[in-house]
């Protein structure tokens, strides 16, 4: 027992030391982590949370990250970084490293950039960028009386405008004097600062690679060298930043402009511009002055739904069709073939009553409204643009220039060269066959893939001819859906599912076709960025106008049209019957089509927008929250925020220009449409700033002096839309056949609209029907059905034809469209003749800027002159300042 005791005793002994040994080891460890992070925020205090080297003076201009993956290209990546840091070292900049044992997840270095006085001097000459010379001397304008009553719209003035207006000239490092330099670490803004370090970046060599001269940091990024390249924020957004030198104009940005909260009021644009650059800032302010515009469109729109809201009580063709008098011993022909049974009118008595909403005399007031407000605000947006030219310095700006130059991926995929007539160099091209074969390629693309699309459309066609004998047995036969049995009637049920069906094929088509349509332009090889952005616009504009609007023009120009008469009905491959419309009309079908796609288009682009950047960025940041905040340093907190490409903005634009589509083309049938896109437009406003201002690194800044393309594609759909509306007018809806039988046909001068429901439905024999379409049961004996449509009855020795009122209406539709066409052209045309592009105080104010710079500019080359005479060759001097004095003779002249 002795022994076994004293076993027992040195086993707890050594289990005990074990134990203590073990805890001393992990206190060990966390003491040693401690003192690490101790080190860490001691090393980099002063930089954790700043946009400045650790010197705490030079800035941050950009930011370059990688991973050391030892893979088997590892060693020619880190070459590759050599030689492309020495390059941009010997281009002048500053490069600071960050060791991968400093970053969060101890895997990634970050290459801090700055640009140098002497290198921002020298790239804002080759880059033309103009800077201040003098403070505008130039009054404002005149008060606005309403000022005091838009006051709460408005923002403080700091923010509105956050630096004095100058008057500016191109920078030249010749007269450095002459210019407002009263800081070399502030005179170029930040935006300014990284559009400068990026058009180095793009351009600095790496070395050579199967004998070609290989350049860029575009191509580093596409081969894995560099992770991700991106200039700073300048704070968090939810914060200011401790250091006193930072303008903290993201935080400004988020409070002042991207919560929801502030959604009335206006946009602070020049900050946006001073942030983000010319060519986002351009982007909302159209957006601003569309969804401003919008307004008075969804006013009147609210106002002609109201009016067929409050009559639709007097509605005399509802009323008909819901009295049992007459809508209830009306027998219609059946929907459907052999399954659908005989039925009577007045059981469509709700959809008659929601159909006169749409359907009423304000649709034409309402159509003819719409082709003027979309002249009205394309031709108000060219003013405003032209301001903001001149406010934002663009008014010289050559976007050939900057836009010409060639792309990266050209010059690496060219191999052949030829003379350029035009500088005398040598340039990389691509052969005229080459270039054949890859538009073929490219046009066979697009053309399948909008093929893919139409037969889409046709798969939904046939799912309502086939699905809608279904619903029709469904709903007679289901004692539960009695109740539901006048408001959802087999049309409307078979409409709202088809169009929900529809709407899920579009978005899988479009989620397919925009990497088919990027890829398929890469494969162009375009020669420059215009070139690039032109062709993947107008490849994506096409295939969405064709995926969102093919069901909307179906239901508006082709349901209902080609359908026949009982007994020799129209088939599809000869099976399928095509589709009839509501006896109230298609217009509440096609309502029904446009609310669907435009708002379920709104929705599903706000969560891609917003929700999915906010998941993936705190699925990124899960771990960073639980580390001090001074150990997570502002390079980290952007390296992972979302990328905003360089395409971000072209989805902005595709994305309001199909929404323009849908409140233009086809408004004539949804009153509603503007006042829904407005409402959208007042969140998209909002859901953009947020997700740019919180979710996304900041993008690179580039000028832009417009819209681009997108101005001629808007041109194109407001014409359109005159077109589109005039023929829903005349085709769509019943307001013609109305007019028609109002002032032809009508008996009741006391009444003049009763009778019509009568009037426009024919009498069919059902014996006549052929086994093929003929009801399998026919309880009540019925000896004639009606249907829709202008034809004899069945004792007429013209059976079955069109008669004279037909032709009548026919004839009445189609002169109301060369009518109404011709008008709202006229209109059109006339008003965009009437108010000029550029209003006169900003051509005044263009012309007084030119003056008073060359003014400057001769004073102080006169000065210099004037210098010269005193210290070197008199006679040459003398003779360049006559010159001189005798140029600004001739400026003040001109």
């Amino acid at each position: 027992m002795c022994l076994k005791e004293l076993v027992w005793v040195l086993e707890r002994t050594v289990g005990l030391l074990t134990n203590c040994c073990w805890l001393f080891q992990q206190r060990g460890r966390r003491y040693n982590l401690f003192l690490k992070q101790r080190l860490r925020i001691d090393k980099r205090h002063q930089s954790k949370d700043s946009i400045f080297f650790r010197d705490g003076v030079r800035r941050i201009d950009f930011v370059l990250s990688y991973v050391d993956d030892l893979n088997k290209e590892w060693e020619k990546k880190l070459e590759r970084r050599k030689e492309f840091e020495s390059n941009l070292q010997k281009a002048g900049l500053e490069l600071e490293i960050e060791d991968k044992k400093e970053s969060e997840d101890g895997k990634i270095y970050f290459v801090k950039i700055h640009a140098p006085w002497e290198v921002l001097i020298t790239y804002a000459e080759v880059l033309n960028i103009k800077v201040p010379i003098k403070e505008n001397d130039i009054p404002s304008t005149v008060e606005n009386p309403l000022d005091c009553m838009l006051a709460p719209l408005r923002l403080p003035e700091k923010v509105m405008h956050p630096e004095p207006d100058y008057f500016t000239a191109p920078f030249s490092k010749e007269k450095q004097e002459l210019y407002l330099i009263n800081d070399e670490s502030t005179f170029f803004s930040p935006s300014m600062r990284n559009r400068i370090v990026n058009y180095i970046l793009t351009r600095c060599p790496y070395g050579t690679e199967e004998g070609k001269k290989k350049f860029g940091i575009k191509r580093l990024l596409n081969n894995g060298t560099y992770s991700a390249a991106y200039p700073l924020h300048d704070c968090q957004y939810w914060k200011k930043a401790n250091d006193p030198n930072c303008d903290n104009e993201r935080y400004t940005l988020y409070m002042e402009w991207a919560r929801f909260l502030r959604f009335y009021k206006e946009q602070p644009l020049d900050l946006i511009r001073k942030y983000y650059g010319e060519k986002i800032g351009i982007y909302f302010a159209w957006l601003g002055f569309y969804t401003e515009m919008l307004f008075l469109a969804a006013v009147v729109g609210l106002i002609c739904f109201l009016y067929g809201l409050f009559t639709m009580d007097e509605n005399m063709s509802s009323k008909e069709i819901c009295d049992p008098a007459i809508g209830g011993e009306i027998i219609m022909c059946p929907l459907c073939d052999r399954e659908c049974e005989y039925w009577r009118l007045n059981t469509t008595c709700e959809s008659s009553q929601y159909s006169h909403l749409f359907d009423n005399v304000a649709t034409l007031f309402f159509a003819i409204f719409m082709g003027i407000w979309v002249t009205l605000f394309l031709e108000f947006w060219k003013r405003r643009q032209a301001r903001l030219k001149y406010e934002w310095d663009l008014v010289d700006f050559e976007e050939e220039q900057q836009q010409l130059q060639l792309r990266p991926e050209y010059e690496a995929k060219c191999t052949q060269k030829k003379k350029n007539p035009v500088t005398q160099e040598m340039e990389p091209y691509l052969p005229l066959t080459s270039q054949a074969v890859r538009f073929c390629i490219s046009g066979t693309t697009v053309l399948f893939w909008v093929s893919l699309i139409i037969a889409s459309m046709i798969a939904v066609i046939v799912y309502r001819l086939a699905v809608y004998a279904a619903f029709a047995s469904l709903m007679e036969n289901t004692q539960s859906l009695e109740s539901i049995s006048g408001l959802l009637t087999p049309q409307l049920a078979t409409s709202v599912t088809a169009s929900c069906l529809n709407f899920v094929i579009i978005m899988i088509l479009n989620f397919f076709y925009e990497r088919i349509a990027i890829w398929i332009t890469d494969m162009e090889i375009p020669r420059t960025h215009m070139e690039y952005e032109n062709r993947l616009t107008m490849k994506m504009f096409l295939f969405q106008f064709v995926n969102y609007y093919s069901s909307c023009f179906y239901v508006a120009f082709f349901k209902g049209k080609f359908v026949g008469y009982p007994g020799a009905y129209t088939y599809m491959f000869n099976r399928w019957r095509n589709e009839e419309c509501d006896p109230a009309g298609c217009l509440i079908e096609l309502t029904t089509q446009l609310t669907i796609v435009m708002a379920g288009k709104q929705i599903w682009g706000n969560i891609q927008e917003a929700i999915v950047p906010w998941i993936c960025n705190w699925w990124g940041r899960r771990k960073a929250r639980n580390n001090p905040e001074n150990l997570y340093s502002r390079w980290e907190q952007d390296h992972d925020l979302q990328i905003f490409g360089a395409l971000g903005l072209f989805y902005e634009y595709l994305e309001m220009v199909i929404q323009f589509g849908f409140i233009t083309l086809f408004v004539a049938s949804f009153p509603l449409a503007p006042l829904l896109a407005l409402m959208n437009n007042i969140l998209e406003i909002r859901v953009d700033s947020w997700k740019l201002t919180t979710q996304y690194r900041r993008p690179v800044a580039a000028k832009a002096h417009s819209i681009g393309v997108w101005q001629e594609i808007l041109n194109g759909m407001a014409i359109l839309s005159v077109v589109t509306n005039a023929f829903i007018v005349a085709f769509t809806s019943d307001m013609i056949p109305r007019l028609v039988y109002y002032y032809a046909y009508s008996e009741n001068e006391d009444s003049p609209m009763s009778g019509y429901i009568n009037n426009s439905l024919s009498v069919f024999q059902i014996s006549d029907f052929p086994d093929r379409n003929k009801p399998k049961t026919n309880p009540v004996n019925f000896v004639i059905c009606r249907y829709r449509d202008y034809r004899y009855p069945p004792d007429h020795e013209r059976k079955y034809l069109h008669t004279m009122q037909f032709w009548h209406i026919l004839a009445a539709k189609l002169a109301f469209i060369i009518i109404m066409e011709h008008v709202v052209f006229i209109v059109k045309f006339f008003v965009a003749w009437m108010i000029p592009d550029v209003p006169a105080d900003v051509k005044a104010k263009i012309k007084r800027e030119k003056y008073l710079t060359q003014k400057i500019l001769h004073e102080y080359e006169l000065e210099k002159l004037k210098e010269k005479l005193c210290q070197g060759d008199k006679l040459a001097t003398e003779k360049e300042f006559i010159a001189t004095e005798g140029r600004m003779e001739l400026s003040r002249a001109m």
